[in-house]
């Protein structure tokens, strides 16, 4: 071997420490095909950038309930949940009934208040007229449409259910042959397909009675009751809804330290989320998750949070 080969072995093995002293993450998304997608490698840069020795990579799973299951199995280390599906996992119900799972939460990044959308003409200005009604409670199969048909049947609300696609729905809103439906909002604004109905046909969007709040928050921990300011471009009153957020949750193995390095880096970051996902925009992380978090926090977040001097509601405290 020449003395050039062996400097280059060399360094390769003095470089090999190094290599590793890194701690290496894979962080779970969605479709990459998603908006999401964007937000987790935006993420991933944050990580990247501004956190020595950790390196953050990006895989495309199935979304929410593949990623819980690749935490549960140590194949990621953190990633993409919604806040009522998570809450799911961790209590043990629903697809999880009977094998609850230790999924901690480290904050939530995006709303998503549930909309229901009548037709003015329809004549029905709350909840309980629309029972025998032709109504969409969502997308067949969806989180919307499972979390609907939930919250409707809590509160004793029984619609005529009419399933289909966006599209189909929309059309028939506007034809009506259905008075309504349930559609996720952008961020507190109605979502563009609301918007393309309200075009031609004046629209209602179906407040909670207090009542109807306090029950919900009584009986469906996972989800949140919100409000959604007025929306004077649509003449549109404020109203209270149910709502889940889109968050980041993580395995309980994940190190707290780099935990609370990362809550840290992306509560710092004013810039590289909002240009991967414009509904950030003006959006505040940590009130967001305290708002719309429904598991505890993991360790390393709760140190944040703290630190902050942010008060956390009983359900995120830690676990002892």
């Amino acid at each position: 071997m020449n003395i050039r080969a062996l400097f280059a072995a060399g360094a390769i093995l003095l470089a090999a420490p190094a290599a590793h002293a890194n701690e290496k993450l894979l962080i779970g998304s969605t479709s990459a095909s998603s908006s999401q997608y964007g937000y987790f490698v935006a993420l991933a840069k944050i990580i990247n950038d501004q956190i020595d020795g950790v390196e953050a990579s990006v895989v495309e799973t199935g979304a929410t309930l593949d990623n819980i299951r690749r935490m549960e199995r140590n194949q990621i280390d953190f990633g993409l949940v919604t806040t009522n599906v998570v809450q799911h996992a961790v209590s043990g119900t629903q697809g999880f009934k009977g094998r609850p799972t230790d999924i901690q939460l480290l904050w939530v990044y995006a709303p998503a208040p549930q909309n229901v959308v009548v037709r003015k003409d329809s004549g029905i200005d709350t909840m309980d007229k629309l029972n025998g009604r032709r109504f969409n409670p969502g997308l067949k199969g969806s989180a919307t449409e499972a979390t609907a048909e939930a919250v409707l049947k809590t509160l004793g609300i029984q619609p005529d259910y009419v399933r289909g696609s966006t599209t189909d729905v929309v059309n028939m809103v506007k034809d009506n042959r259905v008075t309504g439906y349930v559609k996720s909002g952008a961020g507190k604004k109605l979502d563009s397909s609301s918007l393309d109905i309200s075009t031609m046909t004046p629209i209602n969007v179906l407040s909670l009675t207090d009542e109807q709040a306090s029950k919900l928050e009584q009986e469906m921990p996972d989800i949140s009751v919100v409000k959604v300011p007025a929306n004077a471009d649509q003449d549109i009153p404020e109203y209270s809804t149910w709502s889940f957020g889109l968050a980041v949750a993580a395995s309980p193995n994940l190190n707290e330290e780099t935990a609370y390095q990362i809550v840290k880096a992306a509560m710092a970051d004013k810039t590289v989320q909002v240009a991967a996902l414009a509904s950030l925009k003006g959006e505040n992380l940590a009130e967001l998750t305290t708002t719309y978090g429904t598991v505890s926090l993991h360790p390393g977040a709760a140190r944040w949070f703290s630190e902050n001097g942010i008060e956390l509601p009983q359900k995120l405290q830690p676990k002892k």
